[in-house]
């Protein structure tokens, strides 16, 4: 059963795909949106759930350190259900709390990636991290 990643932030939806076994995730997409803008990008990640046979949706939570629901975590519980409504999918919201300062320090120990290279690859890092963490979740 395939799994997608959502790490949903104002400017930019990075999308990871597990694969068909629900084993590992790997990150395919950036999906640049405006939040501001009512540019939210749901029918790039409809038409990706298509093509990859998507049963599940896996959207990040980014909650506060403290454990509470932040304006961040609002945004992705409301991006979560739109999507959910659209691909008539399943959603599951995961803790992603410090994925992305996970995904950036590991981007810097591989030493050879620039400061403007890791900019753009560390929402599609983030949601390999979110799916990646549910699917090891499922498994045990």
């Amino acid at each position: 059963m395939r799994a997608m990643g959502l790490d949903v932030g104002s400017k930019t939806v990075g999308v990871a795909i597990s694969d068909p076994l629900g084993w590992t995730a790997q990150g395919i997409e950036i999906i640049r949106i405006n939040e501001a803008e009512g540019n939210f990008g749901y029918e790039r990640v409809q038409e990706l759930a298509k093509e990859y046979q998507v049963k599940h949706l896996v959207v990040g939570l980014p909650k506060n350190m403290n454990n509470s629901i932040g304006p961040r975590a609002e945004a992705s519980m409301a991006y979560g259900k739109a999507i959910e409504e659209l691909c008539q999918l399943p959603v599951t919201y995961q803790d992603e709390r410090l994925t992305t300062v996970e995904a950036e320090r590991m981007l810097v120990e591989q030493g050879n990636v620039s400061r403007g290279k890791r900019k753009k690859v560390i929402d599609k890092v983030a949601a390999v991290m979110i799916l990646q963490n549910y699917l090891d979740k499922q498994a045990n």
